[in-house]
């Protein structure tokens, strides 16, 4: 993204912007608010998202709109033909050659962690509503044990724990 682009971008909260790239890394654009965001902060988030246009209410749920995509400066994904392809096999779909079900708090821990620049604890945490042992165990026990991948550690500028599969 240019510098020019990025002075274009509304201002967002950081729990906003978390909100509205994790919906944006969901093929469905779907956005799931963490089990720890409750109550009226729950309630304060959503409403600014919906009131700003970024998202819109759909069965009982939240998905992204086009509006919402620009204000973290991407695009919606359109499916090469209209129809997203998959790999199945016994109703698990091949996420990047990784077994996982599609919509899954594993789904969504593993497409963090497949971004280069890796994902913080503290981001998911929030994309998936887990305390920060389970994340650690998950890593270590699903990922690294039983699905052999390599996910490598190390820290920030600021000192954080940045998680990445390498």
């Amino acid at each position: 993204m240019t510098e020019a682009a990025m002075e274009t971008l509304p201002k967002l909260t950081p729990t906003q912007a978390l909100l509205l790239r994790t919906a944006a890394h969901r093929a469905d654009g779907q956005v799931i608010p963490p089990e720890t965001l409750r109550g009226g902060a729950r309630v304060k988030v959503l409403t600014a998202l919906l009131d700003r246009g970024w998202i819109e209410p759909a069965d009982g749920y939240h998905v992204l709109t086009d509006a919402g995509y620009a204000a973290i400066g991407q695009q919606r994904p359109v499916p090469p033909d209209g129809v997203a392809k998959c790999d199945t096999t016994d109703g698990l779909q091949l996420l990047e050659g990784i077994p996982v079900r599609p919509g899954t708090k594993l789904a969504a821990l593993v497409l963090a962690l497949r971004r280069p620049q890796g994902a913080t604890s503290l981001q998911l945490m929030l994309a998936t509503g887990w305390q920060p042992h389970s994340v650690r165990g998950a890593i270590s026990g699903l990922l690294r044990k039983r699905l052999g991948l390599n996910v490598v550690l190390t820290h920030n500028a600021a000192g954080e724990r940045v998680y990445r599969i390498g």
